[in-house]
């Protein structure tokens, strides 16, 4: 009876399968999202292996790791094996990379396009189970003078408020800016709201003598932009 009540941990592996060992001898760019997953969990269930159970909680999210990341702690609380303590570490994993990953924008990066514009805001924005909205602010030579956080919402929209936005851009010298949010959703089809607030924002910015560069709307692995779609 004991040895059922134990949790299965990374030990009950075969040799071979141990993505801790595996890590050790190939190293971390040779395991597989659920390995490294397993890693952070440490152990399992009675029932599953900390591999199994990372494989479940990946199929159950479209088996793609941004899906997973997404999930809250009360989320995350919801596959038996995991307590808050488990959860808390998942989350602070998933933080640390999307830290690491704001790290390489720290230089004075120029924006050429909507991609350029695109790689910055997906490290915030692409992983969130609610929507955000942010800022980034430009000098003459398009050159990312400031990232900036304007709001947050639920899973249906976010409230932008127009003055705040110029505000900032009038603070920091702004020659233009672009703004983003997300869809949590994943679809990347701009909203009647999207586009009244994209023809608002323009508007009001002009009186600054400010543009409006684009406008993108950031999916799981893609985006709309209103730049290119000739919707500015």
């Amino acid at each position: 009876m004991k040895e059922n009540q134990t949790h299965l941990n990374l030990k009950s592996l075969a040799q071979d399968d141990r993505p801790r060992e595996k890590l050790v001898a190939l190293g971390r760019q040779s395991l597989s999202d659920a390995e490294l997953l397993a890693i952070i969990l440490g152990s399992g269930n009675k029932t599953e292996t900390a591999v199994q159970l990372a494989q479940r909680m990946l199929h159950q999210n479209k088996n793609n790791i941004n899906e997973v990341a997404k999930l809250s702690l009360n989320d995350l609380k919801k596959f038996k094996g995991i307590g808050i303590v488990k959860a808390i570490n998942i989350a602070a994993s998933f933080e640390l990379g999307r830290r690491k990953s704001d790290l390489n924008s720290l230089e004075r990066i120029k924006i050429t396009s909507s991609k350029t514009a695109y790689q910055l805001f997906q490290k915030r924005l692409s992983d969130l189970p609610h929507e955000e909205f942010w800022l980034l602010i430009l000098n003459r030579a398009n050159q990312v003078i400031k990232e900036e956080f304007i709001s947050k919402g639920g899973i249906s929209g976010t409230i932008v408020d127009v003055r705040l936005i110029c505000k900032s851009a009038i603070e920091n010298n702004a020659s233009g800016i672009i703004i983003a949010h997300n869809h949590p959703s994943g679809q990347i089809i701009p909203s009647k709201q999207d586009k009244e607030i994209t023809i608002k924002l323009k508007s009001a910015l002009i009186l600054f003598d400010v543009s409006l560069l684009d406008h993108l709307i950031i999916g799981d692995l893609n985006y709309f932009s209103f730049a290119d779609e000739n919707l500015l």
